[in-house]
């Protein structure tokens, strides 16, 4: 679609019987390949206590991305507010500004943080049909994470990230003093000035992510800052989330007008066939989430179809699998146009997960191909 880029999110995934130091150099080799396919940026995530998961530093890894490319933006998608100051996080991707000028996104995201301050934004006014918005988009039922938040694995993440005693910092508050930090103008509440160098005055763009029409989505656009909705993560409320974030939004200095960015998980091959046999583990993968076990390492379709499916698995991952999209490039750009139409994104996020590497970049190349024919 012209005018619509698409970009890499990348979790630095860890496949069955592979380990965390082909994880890393399997991420670099795509950031490269990413770079050559025409992507527009590669964002990187942080997750914690996840045996599947090796991305649990974003600016550790964007520092081995950028020395690895030259010209594609880097960012990540997102750093944990939750158990993070602004000055550590400014002071991080300040750095990462200062060796790669021009091309650090610091994308910002509320988790393990403070119960949320402002309430759920009103639906938006689509009706679903089937569970489809007229454009044809599945948005399923809602799919409740209390389970995650209150499992002994999220108690222990918390207990583990934080310093005894710390308490989070309202994440509105966060994003102020970030922005301070980068205009030179911060000062305490007693007045005094602080000077964050590397950091003040830099290139960063910021993003605020956000899965829902709550606090996330309203502080990005009450400060108008790019947004990031994440369909992979909950197709539920990606709607009310480009939603709330676009009536809340207030032209800035960053933005004259909302930019929404929404993600997909995608695997592409040359054949539909081919396509379904290498996002087969993709459902174990997800249950092992959301069972608060932690990602498990990417099984292949072999050891994914080993697994005994109860009633309750397949309802735990449903939504997940449902909106996943495979098949050949042209069948997952048709869906992507359709979210991409149902959200009004100006511009798609693309993550995929295989368990062999060169199956993943070949997504990844077949899908950029395809999306450069329809430019």
């Amino acid at each position: 679609m012209s005018g619509v880029p698409l970009s890499v999110l990348d979790l630095v995934p860890i496949s069955s019987g592979s380990t965390a130091v082909a994880a890393l150099r399997h991420s670099v080799d795509l950031a490269r390949q990413a770079e050559r396919f025409g992507y527009a940026r590669y964002w990187v995530a942080e997750h914690h206590l996840n045996p599947g998961v090796a991305g649990t530093s974003p600016a550790v890894v964007l520092a081995l991305l950028g020395n690895a490319t030259s010209t594609i933006r880097l960012g990540s998608g997102a750093v944990q507010m939750g158990h993070r100051t602004a000055l550590s996080t400014i002071e991080e991707f300040g750095l990462l500004d200062t060796a790669f000028p021009g091309r650090i996104d610091l994308g910002l995201g509320r988790s393990g943080g403070k119960p949320p301050t402002s309430a759920q934004s009103d639906a938006p006014p689509v009706e679903l049909v089937d569970s489809r918005t007229p454009e044809g988009l599945l948005v399923p039922p809602k799919f409740s994470l209390q389970h995650l938040l209150d499992s002994p694995r999220f108690r222990l993440q918390k207990e583990l990230l934080q310093l005894p005693g710390a308490q989070s910092a309202d994440y509105g508050d966060q994003l102020d003093v970030i922005a301070a930090f980068i205009e030179g103008s911060y000062r305490n509440t007693e007045g005094t000035p602080a000077r964050v160098v590397p950091g003040e005055h830099c290139a960063l763009q910021l993003w605020v992510l956000g899965s829902s029409g709550g606090e996330s989505a309203q502080a990005a656009g009450k400060r108008g800052l790019r947004f990031a909705t994440n369909y992979h993560v909950n197709p539920s409320g990606v709607l009310e989330a480009a939603y709330a974030y676009r009536t809340s939004f207030s032209p800035s200095t960053e933005l004259t007008r909302p930019y929404v960015a929404v993600s997909a998980d995608v695997v592409v091959a040359d054949d539909e066939g081919t396509a379904r046999e290498l996002a087969t583990g993709y459902g174990l993968w997800v249950r092992s989430i959301r069972t608060a076990e932690g990602a498990i390492p990417f099984p292949t379709p072999d050891e994914a179809r080993a697994w005994h499916w109860s009633d309750e698995d397949r309802a735990l991952v449903r939504d997940r699998v449902d909106t996943q999209f495979v098949g050949t490039a042209s069948q997952v750009a048709d869906q992507l146009e359709v979210l991409q139409r149902a959200v009004g994104a100006d511009e798609l996020i693309i993550t995929t997960i295989t368990h062999d590497h060169a199956d993943r970049v070949r997504s990844y190349e077949l899908l950029a191909q395809e999306w450069a024919r329809r430019a």
